[in-house]
């Protein structure tokens, strides 16, 4: 029999899974997978993928969306709250600790020390979570083509990552509709397919490929119409009380507007959007200088979360050198402006989930729609892969008195990974410690010199 879960258990995990979702969303997408899948059995491979697929071709962070998308199908609307929201919720408040310690000190040394361990261990976890994708989704030649072409696009020849995800989809359309053998589509729930011969092999996952849908993630009209209302409530009234409070063009509301675009253009990951954040944010607005959005985007990747909650250090820097409240160099106007461009810049992201989860939940049986996005599964082999690479060579090309040293984290983190079998959380906290205790020592020897 499935055990059951309640809300309460669920937001434990989703709590602590805040604390520890480093790297970047191919990390955090490994972790999800680890844990959801594999460990606790929340959700069969089918389900997850059909929900990542779905959170692959939205704007905003994909691994905040996949944990707001599978909370709510745990538990439906108040599930999706909480898990998007203590997904985010942590790196809020590391990201605005250590913002306010570089306005008032600068560099902190133990960041970097962090980061320096960090960033090997994560592409480590990388690695690792392609190849498990790759070795679980790619049974035909025509899906190991996508995910090597997916990957030249990306690496080599630099495609947007939107015309990547549309042509795999393209691909797996054509193929489905005249070659359907040349997709390995998945059969219908319930019909005995693969997934549900693997499922069976191991404990029976709480939503299986065989699950019904739950009551609250069936699609109905009406709460559509509700879902919609709300979601333009939530962002209109804020918006209106920013700009009764500062005027249309005050700093508030000015962010307010700006986040709420970068939200809606952010395909592809942070990284292909911190390019127009940085043009508005410090050409444009002039909240921050170029050397400040170069160090928060540092001090981004060393916190968990989504990499896109670097705007929450921006927003930061932007209300530290306003005039809010007697500024510049008031911390209430700093936070004043960080919550409003973390509310704006996620909250695109819970109404795409809230609103499409039923939609896309129909759709589960549909091979019409299961081929493209088994086009897109496959991609994301390729998509993932290139993010690899994209690490590597800033991560284990750099100079300093220890240039071997990411490469002896990254070995270290991959043995532990495929031969001693250790979670990502493991690997995440090993790699925290040992660049405390690297920085400690270096200073030890400092003094003593």
């Amino acid at each position: 029999m499935t055990p059951s879960l309640t809300l309460a258990q669920a937001s434990r995990f989703w709590w602590q899974l805040g604390w520890v979702s480093f790297g970047g969303p191919a990390g955090q997408i490994a972790l999800l997978h680890r844990e959801l899948v594999e460990r606790r059995r929340w959700l069969s491979e089918r389900r997850y993928l059909h929900a990542l697929n779905y959170c692959m071709l939205l704007p905003g962070p994909e691994a905040m969306q996949l944990a707001t998308y599978l909370g709510w199908l745990l538990h439906g609307v108040p599930g999706g709250l909480i898990a998007g929201g203590l997904f985010v919720l942590p790196s809020v408040l590391v990201l605005t600790a250590l913002s306010t310690a570089y306005a008032l000190w600068g560099q902190v040394p133990v960041l970097a020390a962090v980061f320096a361990v960090l960033k090997p261990a994560v592409l480590a976890i990388v690695v690792v979570a392609a190849w498990r994708l790759g070795r679980r989704v790619l049974r035909t030649p025509l899906q190991v083509l996508l995910a090597i072409k997916a990957f030249l696009g990306l690496a080599w020849l630099g495609l947007p990552y939107p015309v990547v995800v549309a042509l795999a989809a393209l691909v797996g359309w054509a193929a489905g509709r005249w070659r359907p053998g040349l997709m390995a589509l998945p059969m219908a729930h319930g019909s005995g397919g693969a997934a549900s011969t693997a499922d069976a092999a191991d404990q029976p996952a709480l939503h299986g490929d065989a699950t019904p849908t739950p009551d609250h993630a069936r699609f109905s009209p009406r709460r559509l119409a509700l879902t919609l209302l709300i979601w333009a409530l939530a962002l209109l009234l804020p918006l209106a009380v920013l700009v009764v409070w500062g005027g249309w063009d005050g700093p508030l509301a000015l962010m307010a507007r700006f986040f709420t675009r970068v939200a809606l253009l952010s395909f592809g990951g942070a990284y292909a959007v911190l390019p127009y954040v940085a043009q508005g944010a410090v050409e444009q607005f002039g909240w921050l200088s170029a050397g400040q959005m170069l160090d928060g985007l540092a001090l981004g990747e060393t916190t968990p979360g989504p990499l896109i909650m670097v705007v929450a250090f921006v927003g930061f820097m932007g209300g530290w050198h306003s005039t809010l409240l007697g500024g510049p160099g008031n911390w209430w106007a700093a936070v004043a402006a960080t919550l409003v461009t973390v509310w704006f810049t996620f909250l695109p992201s819970f109404g795409f989930i809230l609103a499409g989860g039923p939609l896309v939940e129909r759709s589960r049986d549909d091979l019409r729609i299961g081929a493209p996005l088994a086009g897109i599964t496959a991609a994301l082999v390729g998509v993932i892969a290139s993010l690899a690479v994209f690490f590597a060579k800033p991560v284990l090309f750099v100079s300093g008195p220890a240039p071997l040293l990411p490469w002896l984290v990254l070995a270290l983190s991959l043995l532990a990974l495929l031969r001693w079998r250790w979670g990502v959380l493991q690997l995440i906290g090993a790699a925290v410690v040992l660049g405390v205790t690297r920085q400690l020592l270096m200073s030890g020897f400092a003094a003593v010199g």
